[in-house]
């Protein structure tokens, strides 16, 4: 079966899992929730490098509107800071 997702975007299906596709993310489940909270918490959280942002130490701002104009001069469009749409 599949539900039909609407957006402005054009029209598109998302299917629904097999019952082999189910089984394997129960069994995948069970098997993470078997682990140690500290294992579980480690594999949980990804860094990702974001330029610009990650390369300074900090940063601080006078106001919100210099920490605006740093962000729409400094940081690339598809990191999301811009000015909202």
């Amino acid at each position: 079966m599949t539900h039909p997702v609407s957006h402005a975007l054009p029209e598109i299906e998302i299917r629904e899992p097999t019952p082999d596709e189910r089984t394997q993310w129960f069994e995948e489940f069970q098997a993470a929730a078997r682990r140690p909270l500290r294992t579980r918490f480690r594999y949980a959280f990804i860094k990702t490098y974001k330029p610009v942002l990650d390369d300074a130490e900090y940063r601080s701002f006078e106001s919100t509107a210099e920490y605006r104009a740093w962000c729409e001069a400094q940081l690339p469009d598809w990191l999301g800071y811009g000015p909202a749409i």
